[in-house]
């Protein structure tokens, strides 16, 4: 808190990189600070024009994880500045500006990206290829043994995909089987990018997202009898419905 305290203090000094840079750090770290993100609005309005085209995914990025509505930042300025820098975007800035999107347009009714090049940050989005962890694989054998119909890898409206997705009593539940990269270093404390995920597919898709984290699997071991019981004490699914 001290840091965040006395970055607001200096925040006229702070340069465009500087701005994009602290506040991504705070959102990936999951620290969604609202007094710093609502005192550095002005700055990073201000500074719009000498934003890199990671910096300007960055900022995007960051508010929406911090979920601070910021309309004197994102305006039609912001837009025009994406599109003329468009060529210029990576792989991962696209991505960024997809989640970004979706919190503008979903989750706080704003502005919007031109349909083109939300089409394009939505196909990158979508593009990436799953990959299978171990603890994910474990889960859904378990999810199965207790007698739940499981999807695997699921892809949703909003372009996220979900580990698995069960029903339970009529409810479409999405199960995320968390490894330590969900997690800010060897803390129980979600990323940022999770926070972001778990947001917006409850909010826009609807979908209620259960967490295995690895550190509570791992404490079952090989006991199949104890993970099947863990399942079913997430999901609320009782040994008198199978």
């Amino acid at each position: 808190r001290k840091v965040a305290e006395a970055a607001i203090r200096s925040k006229g000094k702070f340069i465009s990189q500087e701005v994009a840079n602290l506040l991504w750090a705070y959102a990936t770290m999951g620290i969604t600070d609202k007094q710093l993100f609502l005192s550095f609005m002005p700055a990073a309005a201000k500074l719009i024009d000498s934003y890199t085209n990671q910096g300007l995914a960055n900022i995007a990025w960051a508010y929406a994880v911090a979920d601070v509505d910021a309309p004197t930042l994102f305006n039609a300025h912001f837009i025009n500045k994406c599109v003329e820098k468009g060529s210029g975007f990576e792989i991962e800035h696209y991505r960024q500006l997809h989640q970004w999107h979706l919190w503008q347009t979903k989750e706080k009714s704003n502005s919007r990206l031109p349909v083109d090049f939300q089409e394009r940050c939505y196909d990158i989005f979508i593009s990436e290829e799953p990959t299978v962890s171990k603890l994910q694989d474990d889960v859904v054998a378990q999810l199965l043994h207790i007698g739940l119909e499981t999807k695997e890898e699921v892809l949703v409206g909003s372009g996220y995909r979900i580990d698995a997705i069960v029903k339970v009593n009529g409810k479409t539940i999405g199960i995320e089987a968390d490894g330590p990269s969900h997690f800010i270093g060897r803390s129980k404390s979600p990323s940022g990018s999770t926070i972001l995920k778990r947001r917006q597919v409850s909010s826009i898709d609807g979908i209620e997202l259960v967490s295995v984290p690895y550190w509570n699997w791992d404490t079952l071991g090989n006991d199949e009898v104890k993970k099947q019981e863990y399942l079913r004490h997430l999901l609320g699914w009782k040994i008198d419905n199978e």
